[in-house]
């Protein structure tokens, strides 16, 4: 097969991100070398997928030849060299240049930004961004993909040393699918050794569908009397789903989850089955350890494949799992569904739906086994528990089951909470679930807002997932106990029995209520419209003042959560200016008066804006006041 050299052929840049992978990927991150062959078979076998369920509605694509789906290496010791073919739906020009020159769809750029010190060096982390192409760049010094898309005419080649820049041309006599042409490096020549070969696919690649054929060396001669060299198949090429559980090892299942859900990481949990009765499906699918890179796309799409009699349909159908529970890798294959739906028909097919109610219903069961130990169970929730919390907002007919699954960061300790561990420990008089939402943790715990919580040992959960200003006011209540916000103006801690020990409130004369009143008379005189009232705090106890919300509106968390994607049309909250009486300050503004007592009181407001993480309005006005307010102190 010869290149042509015409006005095609050009030189081009990597993205400049893929450049700076490829030099990790060679230098620093793989310790294991040989999972290059891993991941190009793989990819080979995802593209003979791909082609096999296009020509259900185009058998045409199939007319040009090139025999049954097999995936096929051939190495030469003396030129060093390393090829990895096959006969799948192949790349044009474009998609060479998308695929292989650039990864942004992988999330090149949010990758290298997490990357850091010893990070550099994990293997796992790379596992979640779908590079596994440029590991070939560990063993060669250069990489040739010559390739012919299923149903056109001309075949290309795309080369390049992993250095910066990759060459595209236009090749003839390229048959359909992909070749991969690997010039090793002197320090990687093992791997055009057949017998090592055949090591590496039987120990990662077993689990491949296709066959793995190892073909003789083009100059292999047999001795006198001894047959010709045949081609030999490395792995079972059997779908390992297909296969009884007791058949199949521990590795081979980890091995099969590297494959199909192109990660490096441990598998958290799996789960493999074949249902019968009314509707008949198998599926093996894996929970992972490590959050995928695209987990939080907006698209939120899921990765599961689904075959009908062993033919691939589609890894991202609509329909197949709950957005929720689209961290969830693996593969789903039915006889109940026909082989030639479209995947438009498929996402409103009713044998689908009984499908998919089936495999979450697993899910969910495993889960609540798995959950009985905390320390497990903790390590899935800190990955995936921000998503799983989607679904006490979209799946109504599992919210039950959901909700108890669930697990909340509280003022109890560091540890994870369940709502009925919460429960179990409110105190007497309470008759809610309390709950804070924001962004940051240690913020949340030291919000005034948690203050009079925290005097009379009332336990609060710290929300701090965008998901949870939606599925709190959704589910409302548990157990006939109500959910509330302790950030809602008027939350009454009157009626809750405080813990031992706790400081009784002093008796409040006539004097100091009127004291007060006054006060807050002037307050919303000198604040006017920038709050909706000034109130008396029953939860504040060290702080000052603390903004909040009126009862019954959007949270101030929410509206900036809002604010941020552009969502500001009729999102304005009035907010609410709590005052502690019995604060120093609180005591020492009610002998103020005058432009001293006005800039106290906007200090005091900006002060509880800067506490709730909303910025100061006007930063110079702000700085003015505090220079007055300190010089006057100094003095």
């Amino acid at each position: 097969m010869s290149t042509t050299e015409d006005t095609a052929a050009q030189n081009l840049s990597f993205q400049a991100e893929v450049a700076k992978l490829l030099d990790i990927v060679v230098h620093s991150l793989y310790s294991n070398r040989e999972i290059f062959l891993r991941e190009l078979i793989s990819n080979a076998s995802d593209s003979c997928d791909k082609l096999r369920y296009a020509a259900l509605t185009q058998p045409s694509l199939l007319e040009d030849g090139g025999g049954a789906f097999a995936i096929h290496l051939s190495a030469d010791a003396k030129t060093k060299t390393l090829t990895i073919s096959d006969n799948g739906i192949g790349m044009n020009r474009d998609e060479l240049v998308a695929n292989l020159g650039t990864i942004a769809k992988s999330g090149t750029s949010e990758f290298l930004k997490s990357l850091s010190g010893d990070a550099a060096k994990d293997v796992n982390q790379i596992g979640q961004f779908g590079v596994g192409f440029y590991s070939a760049f560990m063993v060669a010094d250069k990489v040739e993909v010559f390739s012919r898309k299923a149903g056109d005419q001309q075949g290309w080649v795309w080369s390049s040393d992993g250095r910066g820049t990759f060459a595209i041309a236009t090749a003839e006599g390229i048959g359909r699918g992909a070749r991969i042409v690997l010039h090793l490096k002197d320090e990687a020549k093992e791997f055009a050794e057949p017998h090592r070969l055949r090591e590496i696919v039987r120990t990662y690649s077993d689990h491949i569908a296709l066959p793995v054929i190892l073909d003789p060396a083009a100059d292999a001669k047999p001795k006198e009397g001894d047959e010709a060299p045949q081609p030999e198949t490395l792995n079972s090429a059997s779908a390992l789903w297909m296969r009884s559980k007791s058949e199949i090892t521990a590795d081979q299942y980890k091995e099969f989850y590297h494959h199909v859900g192109h990660g490096f990481d441990e598998p958290w949990h799996t789960l493999h089955y074949r249902a019968e009765g009314a509707v008949e499906y198998t599926a093996l699918l894996f929970i992972p350890t490590q959050k995928p890179f695209d987990l939080f796309h907006p698209d939120r799409k899921g990765h599961v494949k689904l075959y009908v009699n062993r033919v691939f349909i589609s890894d991202q159908l609509e329909g197949l799992m709950p957005r929720y529970l689209r961290f969830v890798r693996g593969v789903i294959d039915s006889s109940d569904l026909p082989l030639n739906v479209s995947r438009e028909l498929l996402q409103s097919n009713p044998t689908l739906k009984k499908i998919q109610s089936g495999i979450v219903q697993r899910l969910l069961k495993d889960l609540k086994k798995r959950a009985e130990n905390a320390a497990e169970y903790n390590v899935f929730w800190k990955s995936f528990g921000p998503v799983f919390k989607e679904g006490l907002y979209e799946d109504h007919e599992r919210r039950d089951e959901l909700v108890d699954l669930a697990r909340f960061q509280s003022t109890a300790g560091d540890g994870l909470v369940s709502l009925k561990e919460y429960a179990s420990r409110m105190k007497d008089g309470q008759d809610a679930i309390y709950y804070i939402t924001g962004d940051n943790l240690n913020a949340l715990k030291a919000s005034p807002q948690l203050e009079g919580f925290l005097a009379k040992g009332v336990e609060v959960l710290l929300l701090t997932d965008p998901i949870d200003e939606f599925w709190v006011p959704s589910v409302g209540v548990y157990d006939k106990k109500p959910l509330r916000s302790v950030a809602e103006a008027g939350a009454d801690l009157g009626g809750i029995k405080g813990a031992d020990g706790e400081k009784k409130d002093e008796e409040v004369g006539a004097a100091a209520e009127q004291a007060t009143s006054d006060l807050i008379g002037k307050l919303k005189a000198a604040l006017g419209d920038a709050v909706a009232d000034v109130k008396v705090s029953n939860r504040l106890t060290g702080s000052p003042v603390c903004l909040v919300a009126e009862s019954g509106g959007m949270s101030l968390h929410l509206a900036r959560l809002m604010k941020q994607h552009g969502e500001t049309a009729g999102m304005a909250v009035r907010k609410v200016l709590e005052i502690n009486a019995k604060h120093d300050l609180i005591k020492r503004l009610m002998t103020v008066s005058g432009d001293t007592f006005d800039d106290a009181a906007f200090l005091l407001l900006d002060q509880a804006r800067i506490v709730e993480g909303e910025a100061v309005p006007d930063p110079a006005a702000f700085a003015r006041r505090l220079s007055s307010v300190m010089a006057k102190g100094l003095v």
